[in-house]
């Protein structure tokens, strides 16, 4: 009958699916997580059931996303398309997609965007559109059905425009990335109608839109990163006629470009966000010699920011570089400075002393050396300090770096590894109350009474000791991994040891003396502790003889 030869059209129609599916992409046969990226193909492949989760099809060929090529898949949750080359989709090529939480559609070839497809994407979190051809996201929103997306990327070398409406129905995102390298167009408002974002990551060449956006974000953003710009001098108030209280906390700033005039007038500006509390500097160029106007920046009043890190820091004429008279004023508030990998070889003395409530100082990867040190750490300087990171510069001797750091009575922690000290002293003026101590990678063949007795932690590894004999009563945590020890250190003289890394070393016997902490006959421990298989082999008998 007809029925019979329709259902067995069927059948085989089903069957030819699944051996299109096996033969285009092997990994799909009855598999929830299914891997077609790099295969070449120039198709969605045909016969995805409802049993894949995770579809993978990216770097592939493919030009063209039909209505029926998704229909089947209607459990996806992860959509990977990225690298392909699609330059169009069928308006309900996504429509069975409910479940969808991930779709990457980065790095094709779509000159334009429709809302249709996203329409019944309910669950998606995650978009990703960037690398594509598209010049603006239209005269309204794309996205105006997603109302649980956490994080959107967009924007491409092409595109130039964000308009009124383009991120209509959006309330909250946890990130968002905007390449906007060449926008050249933004109107106000367009990013205020987003009411909370996490992180904002926007790529803008364009200096002359940096106060408007910033000024739309001031009451949504927590942390917003800034690339690529060439930051002119800015005339514009970031804040203007915008209310109280603000929600952007930190800024960053990465592949920048500054002058000594336009840094001026940024940092005068910037004290106009109340509610700014740490700026970021990465991979930045200044060009100029740190002739800033001090005057200027002084007369504006107290900064609030609290966190300061600058890391890679490309100045061409590093050398040439004044010593920032007349910004003391700008450091009393401070709590937290990094300038790593940078250049810098010295603090003055007398900006030194006006960190008065600094508590955490890191100086990674520079070119400080011992006999300009006394200059950074001189007395008075750093008051309040605790931490202090000094790791991979030129210091050489450890007694003259042990007895500048005592100028700083409140510090506990201190990192010098990644220098090149290689002789110890028998004798070391050390801050009263440190306690973590880190002289890892610092070329030291011993070890001497030179360390403090304060210590509670001590990292001495990748070093070149034989033998490990200090008595140090407070220690609690050793780390002496890659040396040379052949033999454990004793215990008797760090009684209060809690954790010891002795990997890769030469370990090769080890003696009772080195066993004494409590004896292991002494510890008491539970019946569980003890003999678990028996208690738990004795609780699944009773539990069985109950329900009996």
């Amino acid at each position: 009958s007809w029925q019979v030869w329709a259902i067995y059209m069927l059948l085989a129609a089903n069957l030819s699916k699944q051996q299109g599916l096996k033969q285009a992409c092997p990994s799909c046969i009855d598999a929830q997580l299914c891997n077609c990226s790099t295969m070449g193909l120039d198709f969605i492949p045909p016969g995805l059931t409802a049993k894949i989760t995770v579809l993978d099809l990216a770097h592939n060929r493919i030009k063209h996303i039909r209505s029926q090529d998704l229909q089947q898949a209607v459990n996806l949750r992860a959509l990977l398309l990225q690298s392909n080359k699609i330059s169009s989709i069928d308006e309900d090529s996504f429509q069975s997609l409910e479940k969808l939480e991930l779709l990457d559609l980065s790095n094709n070839s779509l000159a334009h965007l429709s809302p249709v497809w996203f329409e019944h994407l309910f669950s998606l979190l995650h978009l990703h559109l960037q690398g594509n051809f598209y010049r603006d996201l239209g005269e309204s929103s794309p996205f105006s059905s997603l109302r649980n997306l956490s994080s959107l990327h967009l924007g491409n070398p092409r595109f130039s425009v964000i308009r009124q409406g383009n991120f209509e129905g959006i309330e909250f995102l946890s990130k968002l990335w905007i390449d906007g390298g060449n926008l050249s167009q933004y109107e106000e408002g367009s990013l205020k109608v987003i009411k909370k974002i996490n992180h904002m990551v926007i790529n803008l060449r364009n200096s002359d839109l940096f106060s408007e956006i910033v000024r739309d974000l001031l009451h949504s953003v927590t942390w917003l990163e800034v690339r690529d710009i060439k930051l002119a001098v800015e005339t514009k108030s970031l804040v203007q006629n915008s209310t109280r209280p603000f929600r952007m906390q930190k800024l960053t700033c990465k592949d920048a470009f500054f002058t000594d005039q336009s840094i001026s007038r940024l940092l005068v500006l910037l004290k106009e966000i109340t509610s700014l509390r740490e700026l970021e500097a990465i991979d930045c160029m200044l060009e100029g010699k740190g002739i800033w106007d001090t005057k200027e920046i002084a007369r504006s009043g107290q900064s609030f920011v609290e966190t300061v890190s600058i890391i890679n820091a490309m100045i061409r004429t590093f050398y040439l570089f004044f010593d920032l008279e007349g910004m003391e004023s700008q450091a009393t508030k401070l709590k937290s400075l990094t300038i790593a990998s940078s250049k810098v070889f010295m603090v003055p003395c007398k900006l030194a002393r006006h960190f008065s409530s600094l508590l955490y100082l890191d100086f990674n990867d520079n070119l400080l050396v011992n006999n300009r040190l006394n200059e950074t750490l001189c007395k008075g300087a750093w008051p309040l300090l605790q931490t202090l990171n000094l790791s991979q510069n030129s210091l050489t001797s450890l007694k003259l770096t042990a007895k500048y750091a005592s100028c700083l009575p409140k510090l506990n922690n201190l990192d010098i590894s990644q220098n090149n000290f290689v002789e110890i002293p028998d004798e070391c003026e050390w801050p009263k109350n440190l306690k973590y101590l880190n002289l890892s990678s610092t070329q030291i063949s011993k070890v001497t009474t030179c360390i403090p007795p304060t210590l509670e932690v001590l990292d001495i590894s990748a070093n070149n000791l034989k033998e490990f004999g200090l008595q140090l009563p407070l220690l609690k945590e050793l780390y002496l991994t890659k040396n040379r020890l052949k033999t454990l250190p004793g215990a008797a003289p760090i009684p209060n040891l809690v954790v010891m890394s002795v990997r890769r070393n030469k370990l090769n016997s080890f003696s009772k003396e080195e066993f004494e902490g409590a004896r292991v006959g002494a510890v008491h421990l539970s019946v569980m502790e003890c003999h678990r298989s028996l208690v738990v082999s004795l609780i699944c008998i009773l539990v069985f003889l109950v329900i009996l």
